[in-house]
């Protein structure tokens, strides 16, 4: 609950206001997951947005963490595209 409460407070309006978003997926053994969402899925700033604004300040703030792992799931829509695309079904 607080990392949740940090990332709304301290991360969370920041990508909001380029159009993004940040959720949490897990948290086990002290490590996080987390998913970028909107507009940050797809930046190519997205990787630096990450170690800068994300992971490198909750492992400050919460020294208990041992690790923040960015999880990079495409959308089923997205892969039922890119296989009718492969399949020259499109």
């Amino acid at each position: 609950n607080q990392i949740e409460s940090f990332i709304e407070k301290n991360i969370r309006p920041y990508l909001i206001s380029h159009g993004g978003d940040v959720e949490i997926v897990s948290f086990n053994n002290n490590m996080i997951r987390v998913k970028l969402m909107g507009q940050c899925m797809t930046c190519p700033a997205s990787a630096d947005t990450f170690e800068e604004s994300i992971k490198n300040v909750l492992l400050s703030e919460f020294k208990e963490l041992k690790d923040v792992i960015l999880v990079n799931d495409v959308p089923d829509d997205m892969l039922d595209m890119a296989l009718k695309i492969l399949n020259h079904k499109i």
